[in-house]
């Protein structure tokens, strides 16, 4: 069974492209996400058994938003209800072509940064569970989501359990301890979880922003990234955090919010081997050109659970084939409105094999 850990926050979003102030007064979208429980759904999705873990306020919304995650296949029965503390919610305007996207945070107070470690029955969660996924969006909130995350790896790491941590640095949040900035609060926070990793994922940033590691001959608000640099940034990686057996790191190129290149690379330390995907014919990395972005919040928590299902499947455990698989996954995501990536194995299989053309399926 694979278990995650983290906040989920109601998403509210203006229908398609359209600004707040064009809105409202007026009807908005509201929807479930956030990092952990995305992977969630999308290994759900995939045929996985699996198990979230969280903390939420008792009421009517949460029960409407666990349902939600049960129609999806996950199991919500970890789950901590509290009585202090309340939802967070993230407000969104989705960009197009040169207007960015946006991300309002309303996450102040909410219970999953209020619960204190002690609260959770850790043993009877990693009950059965031989992979844990955690990213670092979670301890950025509070100490206690910090201190929480961190005693879960911690455990996770003794029993056995394969754990993977997407880096997923926010720079709107790491907030919680004053005189600290929040790259600085950052990096001491995961260098003390990291050490319980196996398996880190980031982006092109993230190496950067958390870890201070930088990869030569990119600019990404330029969108130019350097795919081959993030060889020796994988290989930083390891060396520091010499329990770390793969990093894999997307690669976004940002032509424009419509229009993004989509990769990325996994360094395996038993094989030392780097793979990229996907590759043109000649075996060369090329990045899939996503236009018409229809969503691309999620993109990354996709591409994490696109990987971990691989690394545990035999027809794609092998690391060259993991990438494949997990990158078509997240490139599907961007067709895919809100949160969570609502393609199945199938679809995501046959964009590994090549189908590329979008054509209707009769």
């Amino acid at each position: 069974m694979f278990l995650t850990f983290g906040e989920i926050m109601m998403r509210v979003a203006p229908e398609g492209c359209l600004r707040f102030r064009q809105v409202l007064p007026g009807k908005v979208d509201v929807t479930f996400g956030g990092g952990e429980a995305n992977v969630a759904v999308s290994l759900a999705l995939l045929g996985n058994e699996v198990g979230y873990l969280t903390a939420l306020p008792d009421h009517a919304i949460t029960q409407s938003l666990l349902a939600d995650l049960k129609r999806t296949g996950v199991d919500t029965t970890r789950v901590l209800m509290r009585d202090e503390g309340r939802l967070g919610v993230y407000y969104l305007e989705t960009g197009a072509n040169q207007r960015s996207s946006n991300v309002i945070y309303d996450r102040g107070g909410t219970a999953i940064s209020l619960a204190e470690p002690a609260e959770y029955d850790f043993e009877c969660a990693l009950q059965d569970a031989h992979w844990v996924h955690i990213t670092g969006i979670t301890p950025s909130l509070s100490a206690n989501a910090f201190q929480s995350t961190l005693a879960l790896a911690r455990r996770a790491k003794a029993r056995g359990a394969t754990v993977s941590c997407d880096l997923n640095f926010r720079k709107k949040l790491w907030r919680w301890q004053p005189g600290t900035t929040p790259t600085q609060l950052a990096a001491d926070c995961m260098a003390q979880i990291l050490p319980f990793v196996d398996v880190v994922i980031g982006n092109e940033e993230d190496a950067s922003d958390v870890l201070g590691i930088e990869a030569e001959g990119t600019e990404v608000e330029a969108g130019q990234i350097n795919a081959a640099a993030y060889e020796q940034v994988a290989r930083t990686i390891v060396a520091r955090f010499p329990n770390v057996s793969r990093v894999a790191i997307t690669l976004r190129e940002s032509m424009s919010a419509s229009h993004n290149n989509w990769g990325a690379m996994l360094f395996d330390r038993a094989t030392d081997t780097v793979c990229l995907a996907p590759l043109d014919v000649d075996g060369q990395y090329q990045p899939y050109e996503i236009h018409n972005i229809v969503d691309r919040v999620g993109g990354g928590d996709s591409f994490g659970a696109g990987l971990i299902h691989a690394l545990n499947s035999e027809a794609y455990a092998a690391p060259a084939m993991a990438i494949r698989f997990a990158v078509a996954a997240s490139c599907l995501k961007h067709s895919i409105k809100g949160d969570f990536n609502y393609v199945t194995l199938p679809e995501v299989e046959a964009l590994v094999a090549g189908q590329v053309s979008g054509r209707v399926k009769r």
